[in-house]
């Protein structure tokens, strides 16, 4: 199946989650990366802010589990067409953007490239680590320029069905898969 099959079916799987669903989900998926991972201290964890009209598993619990161990946050926000990751802080200001996103205030660049964990948004990711976002690249350019070592990890509602027939050469796989089952691992890199 192509990538705007795949888009179209998770977005409607989604959107037909009730709120509640959403949140039992996201704490397991949240459960899930902790004893995984086993997140601490000064660690630096790049973790996207949910879409709420998109149903997006809430990160919030994730952030402010991160907040109460002094685990680094950092979010992506769009400035001029690119992803920069700004860090966070339990007073940090945020605002909406014109697409009804919340972002910090702020557009100063941490330049931090050496991230423990990114935490990634998707709609669908297959047994191979292929994921399908929202079409617009935001993260395949942000993981070319991130450190190797950073584990790259997807979080969705939804296990692996089916594979992904486009992938193109700039692609860049997760390392990980967290659902509210199960983590997979799609990498040979040392845990």
């Amino acid at each position: 199946m192509k990538k705007s099959e795949f888009r179209k079916i998770y977005l409607e799987k989604r959107n037909n989650l009730s709120q509640d669903e959403i949140s039992l989900l996201s704490k397991r998926i949240f459960k899930n990366f902790i004893n995984y991972f086993k997140p601490v201290s000064d660690q630096k964890i790049h973790i996207f802010i949910p879409i709420e009209k998109f149903k997006e598993i809430n990160t919030q619990i994730f952030i402010d589990y991160f907040l109460s161990r002094n685990i680094k946050i950092f979010v992506p926000k769009i400035v001029d067409t690119k992803l920069i990751s700004v860090e966070i802080f339990s007073d940090t200001q945020f605002e909406t953007n014109n697409w009804g996103i919340s972002e910090p205030v702020s557009n100063e660049d941490s330049e931090v490239l050496d991230f423990d964990f990114v935490i990634t948004p998707l709609l669908y990711c297959d047994f191979k680590g292929n994921r399908v976002g929202y079409g617009k690249g935001f993260y395949d350019q942000f993981f070319e320029n991130i450190s190797k070592d950073s584990k790259k990890i997807g979080v969705n509602y939804f296990n692996p069905d089916d594979m992904i027939d486009d992938i193109w050469e700039n692609d860049i796989t997760l390392d990980y898969l967290v659902t509210p089952t199960e983590v997979l691992s799609f990498s040979s890199k040392s845990e």
